[in-house]
């Protein structure tokens, strides 16, 4: 554990009304002292108090900003070591001049995620709590927020520990048959140990079940839209986005790259993706473009296929209806507004079960229907956030599921008429793996990578 004292910008960079910079270490009080002058030193204020003044700065004693410093002591913080916060003017200046005297003071720059890490060395929280709350800075929706909350508050780590006590008691009972087999019927041990099994997995099982709609809300649905050229992909993007997030034109291939932006459709977040016109060219940059659209189609929960109203089917709609035929889609005709040339007979034929929507992005029409559409592609259900624990992350799912895997093989076992102390080796690797979720069991260098994810500052 690190003993030394760390500062870091906690806002983001830019002009703003004020700029937090944190400290946090044992010498974080008295580091502070060296830059700040007010009224009272804050070595003497009490715990939990802000306090007026002017950071100098402490080779020139040179003032540096006004500010508002706020003393918190251990162990009742964030990390559960002093903690100084300086609330300055926002802006690079004097954000940056604060900082600097903070760290010609003795203060070393906090490394990503370096505050969060102590929060969870000193134990004031649980690996899958600390991971809960970059979860709760990216959230892209109301329900993602409110999911990110409850994992931060424990609710997941109860979960575990609970069943982690369930498997330790199962372990203990067993030791017994093992140790003392005079004192205990095996029969009688085996039908124990398949009741308090099955009902582990039926709780393991019933965590798993909400991964698609938690990994849903942390991470939203990768949509892509595509098409041929010049059919409205870039206006839906932008109608979606509510942003002229790309260039429309009535210049086929004016899209080259990927464009991506996250929105919100009725409480679903969509990391949408607008791709370049897929059809066969000769222009060397369209055709990276159209390679990129072909990469993105490959990751893509769900596709947008948008087909142009006022023109007749082509070969390049056909092979891209054939190329969708196992995709989660929406086809959407665009250019309603436009007399009608295209056969939708023809495209219902070719599609199968997939919705299909009418459009006329130009004036907005048939969005909602489209919007209707996503969610009940994606129906999450009525998400009662405030009753139910949902596993969102992509390292809890895999390791429940090797959890899982290892009761589901002590069940095996016992079915197959092995000995006990052999299927006790399952049992206790399923507890291991559950310890894995909440950090009790856990390899140094995979808490630096998560850590590592974090902004600086947090």
């Amino acid at each position: 554990m690190e003993t030394d004292t760390i500062a870091a910008i906690s806002t983001p960079l830019g002009e703003g009304g004020i700029a937090v910079i944190r400290v946090s270490g044992p010498d974080a009080i008295a580091i502070a002292d060296k830059i700040y002058q007010g009224k009272v030193k804050l070595s003497d204020v009490p715990t939990h108090t802000v306090h007026y003044g002017h950071i100098v700065h402490p080779e020139t004693g040179e003032r540096v900003d006004e500010v508002l410093v706020t003393v918190m002591r251990a162990p009742r913080t964030f990390t559960r070591e002093d903690v100084v916060e300086i609330s300055c003017h926002g802006g690079m200046v004097p954000v940056q001049a604060t900082l600097e005297a903070l760290l010609l003071s003795g203060a070393r720059l906090a490394e990503p995620g370096e505050f969060t890490k102590r929060a969870f060395l000193n134990g004031r929280i649980d690996l899958s709590q600390a991971e809960a709350v970059i979860d709760l800075i990216r959230a892209k929706t109301d329900q993602a927020a409110k999911m990110a909350i409850q994992q931060a508050e424990g609710r997941l780590s109860r979960m575990i520990r609970r069943l982690r006590n369930d498997i330790v008691e199962t372990l203990a009972h067993l030791a017994v048959n093992v140790d003392y087999p005079e004192y205990d019927a095996e029969e009688l041990t085996s039908q124990f140990l398949e009741k308090r099994c099955k009902e582990i997995l039926q709780e393991i099982d019933r965590l798993l079940q909400t991964a698609r709609q938690g990994r849903i809300l942390r991470e939203g649905i990768a949509t892509v839209i595509v098409g041929r050229p010049n059919v409205g992909k870039s206006s839906l993007m932008n109608t979606l986005t509510q942003e002229n997030k790309a260039i429309v034109t009535d210049i086929p291939g004016t899209t080259r790259d990927v464009i991506e932006e996250y929105v919100n459709v009725r409480g679903i977040p969509l990391r949408l993706l607008d791709t370049a016109g897929i059809r066969e060219t000769e222009d060397v940059v369209e055709r990276i473009g159209v390679e990129r659209s072909r990469q993105a189609l490959a990751q893509a929960d769900l596709v947008l296929l948008v087909l142009n109203h006022a023109e007749p089917l082509t070969d390049d709609d056909r092979k891209l209806i054939r190329l969708l035929k196992d995709y989660t889609k929406v086809v959407i005709v665009n250019k309603v507004d436009l007399p009608k040339k295209i056969d939708l007979d023809e495209v219902r034929s070719l599609i199968g079960d997939a919705p299909l929507i009418t459009t006329s992005i130009k004036e907005e029409k048939g969005i909602d229907q489209l919007e209707e559409a996503i969610a009940r592609l994606f129906y999450l259900g009525k998400m009662e956030i405030a009753d139910q624990t949902y596993v969102s992350n992509t390292r809890h799912i895999h390791l429940l599921n090797q959890a899982r895997q290892s009761v589901q093989e002590v069940l095996s076992g016992i079915e197959a008429g092995m000995p006990l102390d052999m299927v006790e080796i399952d049992l206790k690797n399923a507890w291991q793996y559950l310890g894995e979720v909440i950090g009790e069991a856990v390899a140094e260098d995979l808490i630096d990578q998560i850590f590592s994810q974090f902004c600086l500052g947090k």
